[in-house]
C-alpha cells in the first residue's frame, strides 16, 4: 500500500509529466508552421514519450492501492522566438522535471519506501538521458548560429533522430 503523501506527490508528477507532454505539444506545433517539419516530428514524438511517462505514473499509484487523478493541465506557452529559444527551454524544464523527480527519490528514502524509490530509478535514469539529449542539441544550435543552411541541415537531421527515438547512444556530450 502506498502512503497518502507519496501518493499525492506522485500525482504532482502526473501533473508535471502532462504538463510536459503539453508542452512540448505546443513547440511542436508551433515549429510545424514555421516550417520546421523535422524539429516538429521530433517535439511530437517527445510530446508522446512525455504522456508515456504519465501513463506509468497512473499505473504505478494505481497498482500500490492508490488513486492516479487527471489533473486539469495549465495552457503551455504558444508562440516562440526561435528554435534556439525553444531548446533552451527545453531543457530548462527537463532540469526541473530531474529536480522533481530527485525530491521525490528523496521522499521515499525519508518514508522507506523502497518499492516506489526502486520504480522511480528509471525515471531518474530517463532524465540523465532527457537532459543530455537538450544539451547536445543547443550545442549543435551554438554551432549553427542564424546558418540557415545549417538550420535547414539540422531540422532534417533532427526528424531523423525522432523517428529513430531521439538517437540516444550514439555518442555522448562533450565534457565541460
Amino acid at each position: 500500500m502506498i502512503s497518502s503523501q507519496i501518493e499525492q506527490a506522485l500525482n504532482r508528477q502526473i501533473d508535471l509529466e502532462g504538463f510536459s507532454s503539453m508542452y512540448y505539444l505546443s513547440m511542436a506545433s508551433w515549429c510545424q508552421v514555421q516550417g520546421f517539419n523535422g524539429v516538429s516530428a521530433f517535439l511530437y514524438h517527445h510530446s508522446d514519450e512525455e504522456r508515456m511517462h504519465m501513463l506509468k505514473l497512473f499505473h504505478y499509484i494505481n497498482d500500490r492501492g492508490g488513486h492516479g487523478i487527471v489533473p486539469a493541465f495549465a495552457a503551455p506557452q504558444k508562440d516562440f522566438s526561435d528554435i534556439h529559444e525553444i531548446f533552451n527551454i527545453v531543457l530548462s524544464h527537463e532540469i526541473k522535471v530531474s529536480n522533481e523527480i530527485n525530491a521525490l527519490v528523496a521522499m521515499c528514502i525519508e518514508e522507506k519506501d523502497y518499492t516506489t524509490h526502486n520504480f522511480l530509478q528509471w525515471y531518474v535514469a530517463e532524465q540523465i538521458e532527457e537532459e543530455t539529449l537538450a544539451r547536445n542539441i543547443i550545442d549543435k544550435l551554438k554551432l549553427i548560429g542564424e546558418d540557415k543552411g545549417g538550420l535547414y541541415l539540422f531540422d532534417r537531421d533532427l526528424q531523423t533522430m525522432g523517428v529513430a527515438g531521439h538517437g540516444r547512444g550514439k555518442g555522448g556530450r562533450k565534457k565541460h
